[in-house]
């Protein structure tokens, strides 16, 4: 389960907005397409939901592993969201999926796909505290469960030293959780204020993304009517929620997502 891993290691888990399921899939799918490595204008969630819609990816005990396949050469890679009331997947054990590990399946990997989600697989069905997913409610112990899962089930799904080596640098909490990001994606995580007559404001500790987005135009319209806007910048913005207040202002929690130049960078998800 090493592209698992490299996820849990990487900083691809992720809290979901909400408990619907194909804005839950849309969410992650979004996530999948700012990678560096996915040329521009791939349509994941296309896929990912065309898929979904021809066989449900839940592989019960609060699991799914849907997936978009690529005609590319490189690495098989996922992003995995969380979420923390569980969403009616239509899974056939009728349990809510809490886990959604997607995965973007290159030409060149669907033998490694068809063997990790195999191993997954395998691993809910020996991993004894598997139940114990529905009652977390921090996404550092999220973190902490699934590298336990992989380390106590390594005897059968296959060796793997390094996820222990992994649980044992991050026992940190959710709102101080630096993650080195291998993936050459940086993520900030921003919030948009909208309401009548006002122009909208960006609240985030990136002044230059602030800038960026207090002056981009159609971004509040992008982010109403289909969570994500992309616009001439470099930044792709994500909606993860929202919450409405008096006089009509709205908060949009969002994260923004571009590609870095940098071999490695520091990123903080809250």
């Amino acid at each position: 389960m090493d592209t698992l891993l490299d996820a849990l290691q990487e900083g691809r888990l992720i809290e979901l907005p909400d408990n619907n399921k194909e804005q839950a899939l849309q969410f992650l799918a979004h996530i999948l397409e700012a990678i560096p490595s996915v040329p521009n204008g791939t349509d994941i969630v296309g896929l990912v939901l065309e898929r979904e819609r021809s066989a449900c990816t839940a592989l019960d005990k609060g699991w799914a592993c849907p997936h978009a396949r690529l005609s590319l050469e490189e690495d098989l890679m996922c992003v995995i969201g969380w979420s923390p009331t569980g969403i009616d997947y239509g899974a056939a054990d009728g349990q809510p999926v809490y886990i959604i590990v997607m995965y973007l399946v290159p030409a060149n990997q669907r033998n490694h796909y068809l063997r990790e989600v195999s191993q997954v697989a395998k691993a809910l069905s020996v991993y004894p505290e598997i139940d114990k997913l529905r009652s977390i409610r921090e996404l550092s112990d999220v973190r902490n469960h699934l590298l336990d899962l992989i380390t106590s089930t390594k005897g059968a799904v296959g060796p793997d030293a390094r996820a222990r080596m992994i649980q044992l640098q991050t026992k940190v909490s959710r709102e101080d959780m630096q993650i080195r990001d291998l993936s050459g994606m940086v993520v900030e995580p921003l919030l948009l204020v909208v309401g009548p007559n006002i122009k909208h404001i960006i609240l985030t500790q990136n002044d230059s993304l602030r800038e960026v987005l207090e002056t981009a135009c159609g971004l509040t319209e992008a982010i109403e009517s289909d969570g994500l806007f992309q616009g001439n910048t470099a930044w792709r913005v994500v909606k993860r929620g929202m919450t409405v207040y008096q006089g009509g202002r709205v908060v949009y929690d969002c994260l923004a997502l571009r590609s870095s130049t940098r071999s490695a960078s520091t990123i903080f998800l809250r």
